[in-house]
Formats: C-alpha cells, sequence, structure tokens
C-alpha cells in the first residue's frame, strides 16, 4: 500500500511559487513564507495519506461463464477500517482482451448504509471473443480526509471467465411458444403432410396434392383417397463452420464466425427437438472438429460445449480437403449446413468445385451472412475521390458475392442469405420446410 499527492494537492504546493515572488518583490524578507506554505502543504499530505482509513478486505465477485455478445456484471466489495471512512473509493480492473476490448473496466464504490466502512460498486463488460479470459490486476485508490492524498493498493486477480457460444435465442420466449406448439414438444405427436414416410390413407380433400392420390385404393373403395406421409425422424444433420479469415472479420463488434455459432446452435436445439441426429464440424486451413452425431435435446449442452472450442483461424479456408474429409465420414444422405464467407475469387472457384461433388449425394445448404460494411460504404455519400474509388470496391465485391451465390443456386444448392439477427429464424423455416417436403 502507498500513497500520492492528488491533483488538488499539487495545485496547492504548486500556488507557493508564485505566492513567494509576489512577496518578495513587496517585501524581500517574506520570500521565506512562500517556502513555508510548500513545506506546510507536504506535511499536510503526509498527515493526510498516514489518516486515511486502512482496507480490510476486497471481493470480487466475477461469474464464472458468460456468452459472448452478452453483458456481464461485475461485483466488487471493499471493506475498511478507521474513524474516519474514505469520501469516494475508484477502481480499475485489468482485464483479458477476451472480455473487454478496452482490455480494462473503471469501478465506482459507494457507501453501503446497512454495513458501517463497506463499499460496493458494480460495472459491466461485454466479451467480444469466445475462450478463457484471464481477470488481470485489481487497483483501488481512496482520498484521506483532507483529499490532499491518494491511498492506493493493488490486488492480483486468479479467476477465469469461460466465454461460450450466445445461445440466448434459445431462451427466447417466442423459440419456447414455438416448440410448445410445434410437432416436437414434450408429446411426441405423429406430423402428417409431405413427409417421406407412408402413414396412412385418407379421403382427398381440396388443397391437397394431386400427386398423393392413391388411383389404386381410391378405386377399390369407389372414393377419391389421397396418401398421408409422416415427416421422417433420424435424419442427419451436420453443421460445418468455416472459422477461416474471412469468418473472422467482424458483424457489429464481433466476429462473423460467433454469429453463425450462435445460429447453429440455434437451429441445433431444433433439429435436435424434431429428433434428427446432429453433428458440428469446423475447418479453416485444415478439418477440425467434428462431433459424433447427437440425438435428443439432453445432449444440445454437449454442441454447445463443443462449439466454445471453435477457435478463431487467420488463414485461408481449405474448401477441397475439408468438404472432401467430411464426405468421407458420412454413410448416409445428410443435410450439410455449411456457414462460410468467401472475397477471393478463386477460393470461390474451389467452394464451388467442391460443393458440386457433395450434392450427388447429400443435401447441401449454405448460410452467407450479409456484408453490412460494405452496403455502408456504397451508401455513404461521397465527399472525395478516394470515397468513389471505396464505394466501387466495395461495389465489385458485392457483385462478385451476388455471383457466387447465383451458381450456387443454379447448381440445385439452396442459399439462405440474411442480416446476423435474422440468419436463425430463417434457416430455422429452411430446415422445417426441407423437413416438410421429406427432402432427406
Amino acid at each position: 500500500m502507498n500513497f500520492y499527492p492528488t491533483t488538488r494537492a499539487i495545485w496547492l504546493i504548486a500556488l507557493g511559487a508564485p505566492l513567494a515572488a509576489v512577496l518578495a518583490a513587496i517585501m524581500p524578507s517574506l520570500w521565506a513564507i512562500g517556502a513555508a506554505w510548500a513545506l506546510m502543504l507536504i506535511l499536510l499530505l503526509l498527515l493526510d495519506g498516514l489518516a486515511a482509513a486502512r482496507v480490510q478486505d476486497v471481493r470480487l465477485a466475477v461469474a464464472p461463464s458468460a456468452e459472448i455478445g452478452a453483458p456481464l456484471a461485475l461485483g466488487l466489495e471493499a471493506e475498511f477500517s478507521g474513524r474516519i471512512g474514505p469520501r469516494a473509493i475508484y477502481g480499475n480492473l485489468g482485464l483479458d482482451e477476451r472480455l473487454a476490448e478496452e482490455g480494462a473496466v473503471a469501478f465506482s464504490l459507494h457507501r453501503d448504509d446497512a454495513q458501517k466502512g463497506a463499499f460496493s460498486g458494480q460495472a459491466t463488460i461485454v466479451p467480444v471473443r469466445r475462450g478463457l479470459g484471464e481477470i488481470g490486476k485489481l487497483w483501488l485508490r481512496w482520498t484521506g480526509p483532507l483529499g490532499l492524498a491518494w491511498r492506493q493498493i493493488q490486488k492480483q486477480g486468479a479467476q477465469q471467465v469461460a466465454v461460450v457460444p450466445n445461445i440466448a435465442a434459445v431462451r427466447s420466449p417466442t423459440v419456447q411458444m414455438f416448440l410448445r406448439d410445434s410437432i416436437f414438444g414434450l408429446l411426441a405427436r405423429k406430423f402428417r403432410g409431405e413427409g417421406s414416410e407412408f402413414e396412412a390413407l385418407a379421403e382427398y380433400q381440396p388443397g391437397m396434392d394431386r400427386r398423393s392420390i392413391d388411383w389404386k385404393g381410391s378405386a377399390r373403395h369407389s372414393k377419391l383417397l389421397a396418401k398421408e406421409y409422416e415427416a421422417e425422424r433420424n435424419n442427419q444433420i451436420i453443421f460445418a463452420l468455416d472459422c477461416g479469415a474471412a469468418m473472422c472479420e467482424p458483424v457489429d463488434g464481433l466476429p462473423r464466425i460467433d454469429r453463425a455459432v450462435s445460429a447453429a446452435l440455434l437451429t441445433a436445439y431444433i433439429t435436435l427437438k424434431a429428433g434428427d441426429r446432429t453433428s458440428l464440424f469446423s475447418f479453416a486451413a485444415l478439418p477440425e472438429l467434428s462431433t459424433p452425431f447427437l440425438s435428443g435435446s439432453r445432449n444440445f449442452f454437449r454442441l454447445q460445449q463443443a462449439a466454445a472450442t471453435i477457435d478463431y483461424r487467420h488463414q485461408e479456408s481449405n474448401y477441397t480437403l475439408a468438404l472432401s474429409t467430411l464426405q468421407s465420414r458420412l454413410q448416409r444422405r445428410s443435410l450439410i449446413i455449411i456457414f462460410t464467407d468467401f472475397t477471393d475469387p478463386t477460393a470461390a472457384d474451389l467452394m464451388l468445385e467442391a460443393a458440386g461433388r457433395l450434392i450427388d449425394k447429400h443435401l447441401v445448404l449454405f448460410v452467407v451472412l450479409e456484408d453490412r460494411e460494405l452496403t455502408a460504404i456504397i451508401d455513404r455519400f461521397p465527399e472525395s475521390a478516394e470515397d468513389v474509388a471505396r464505394a466501387v470496391t466495395a461495389q465489385n465485391l458485392l457483385d462478385q458475392k451476388k455471383l457466387v451465390l447465383t451458381r450456387l443456386r443454379h447448381m440445385g444448392i439452396d442459399v439462405v442469405e440474411g442480416a446476423h439477427q435474422d440468419i436463425g429464424p430463417r434457416l430455422i423455416n429452411h430446415y422445417l420446410t426441407i423437413k416438410r417436403r421429406g427432402s432427406l
């Protein structure tokens, strides 16, 4: 513990120099008054620092885990001894860059009326990267009774915060209401419609697909009958996440890969509820994560834990190696949902070639986030020649991206594109459409 002068003390001490000069100009024998003024204030500063309250205990309350992009509250409590309590207490906590971009967060502690000598305060941070975030040093300072000296302590933090993928959308009332009223709620119900497994014959009603009419059965019963199908369960769903350099670029403050992971987990929660077998696969220059196929919503936490290990790779993605490796691991027809982004035309051509080999046996769906940065550059009013050149370049990049998406659609591959906050619901709707049609 140490103490040092406040800004007030420095200004008051510095005031002694002009005071001595003025007095010396009036009467040379009075110049010593300025020096005495400075010495007096230095003495008061020392006494103020010694008289300041002393800290007895400091406690930092930190949750062991937090979701990326979600506010995390930190609580700080301190207890002091001494007849005269501190007027104000300020703290500063060093943090890992995963927990705060600034690398620190400031506290302001206030007196707790319920307990003498107790002070408490809170601060809020927003984690920006997944992984283990370290809590660094805590600095705490307060002034003495006269406000001339700061007293300060520092304490090394020992806590860690596990920053995990954000699954706030899974807990949202809208999704929970949807699950309660959907085909895969708490009670297992058969879902008849445009599935793939024959269920029963029913009398044909206006609006039914004419292709479902059973002509032989209708002839035997002398009335028009149609086949009803049950949506097939136990399908294989793979979420393939590109964690290469392009997916590490931020979208509204968070990397694209984290936006993709959140959308993938939201949809995975639905697929598990629907009775389908679900797996996660990630890749960059090399294939990385590959989980076994899991079924049942009780295994959702295993997918969440696995997704938390997907790292940020600042390297070019190898689509050929990744998708061929994934194809070799699949023994039956599956729905492969690929989250990616592309800026290099050569890489896009390799991606199209690799995806073309997948659609021979599997159903492939690409998920692409809208590039708001490029759109903002194009929409911004140009004020210089550089702004015009920047807008033209952004438009060319956007046109190349649209061309690749168009080529994917021409190959028979569905594409889901949208803003990060809309991509999850859009992907769920697309998955349910595929399931109703029995495309798998």
